[in-house]
């Protein structure tokens, strides 16, 4: 076994740990994927470029939480993680596929852990490899099923749709307000990040505040609200304007409001991965990003 030194990511490595993010988590899907869903795919041009910005994001503001893996034959390994008030979040962690049982994925985690030391809190999206899964318990995280919906939206079931307007970088510290309420913790930095990224939606009444990303595919990548009448009615605006195909990310058992809102639109529940909490119960009325959390 050749030897392996962990060392931090500099900006050069990010397309090489794309390629290899990429290409892992395509390993993953291909041995995980069931019969009836589509052959999987290696990550398209335009989510590689959001990536490549996230990444480069992250090592702006989090250095010492982004990490490489690396052999006599280059790079084996990466890890991207970040912290906001005081809650550890691991972005993307990848090994190359073929090499996984050689503890090159502990050493990563365990440096990218060691940027959260002293946080309070800590939030993961797990695959359901059951290697990673092992991993992230023996690390100290609650693991909580995770689902999803999809299919194709009922569109005579969408309600009338009020309170709820186009948002802006004007709307960042409402955001952080409603994020720091519902998971502890606010997106600070990466909500300029997400806004350049993905279509802001808010919600703002005298009974509740919400907002929601949309990315290019009208796929949503993010809600949070202080209650689940405002995140009801951000879900279901999100439905409205997407396309006839639609699927919604991440849900877990603590959000059923999300799940009857899908369920409502005659879009199908199914299970995949993990939310993975250490320090904090799992957040509502939320839907968490599989990256930005």
């Amino acid at each position: 076994m050749s030897e392996v030194t962990i060392r931090p990511m500099l900006p050069a490595d990010v397309p090489l740990a794309e390629r290899l993010s990429a290409e892992g988590f395509l390993d993953l899907d291909q041995r995980m994927a069931r019969r009836s869903w589509p052959e999987p795919e290696i990550r398209p041009v335009a989510r590689r470029e959001a990536w490549l910005t996230r990444t480069l994001h992250f090592l702006e503001t989090d250095p010492g939480g982004c990490w490489v893996a690396d052999d006599e034959t280059g790079m084996i390994g990466m890890a991207t993680s970040f912290v906001r008030d005081k809650t550890w979040c691991l972005a993307t962690y990848a090994v190359r596929p073929g090499l996984q049982s050689r503890g090159i994925g502990r050493q990563l985690l365990e440096a990218a852990l060691h940027h959260g030391r002293g946080c309070l809190r800590g939030m993961l999206s797990s695959s359901s490899d059951p290697k990673a899964v092992r991993r992230y318990r023996a690390a100290g995280f609650s693991l909580h099923p995770q689902m999803f919906l999809t299919g194709t939206v009922d569109r005579s079931a969408i309600p009338v749709i009020e309170k709820v307007r186009e948002g802006s970088v004007g709307d960042t510290d409402l955001m952080d307000s409603i994020d720091r309420q519902v998971r502890g913790a606010a997106h600070g930095v990466d909500h300029p990040l997400m806004q350049r990224l993905w279509r802001p939606l808010v919600s703002d009444s005298t009974t509740g505040s919400g907002y929601a990303y949309v990315d290019a595919r009208g796929v949503l990548t993010l809600l949070a609200a202080t209650n689940r009448t405002t995140a009801t009615r951000l879900l279901w605006a999100v439905v409205a304007d997407g396309p006839a195909e639609q699927t919604i990310p991440h849900l877990t058992a603590a959000n059923e409001w999300a799940i009857d809102v899908g369920m409502a639109a005659r879009l199908e529940l199914h299970t995949e991965g993990y939310l993975g909490l250490r320090g904090m119960a799992p957040p509502a009325p939320y839907v968490h990003n599989g990256a930005l959390l």
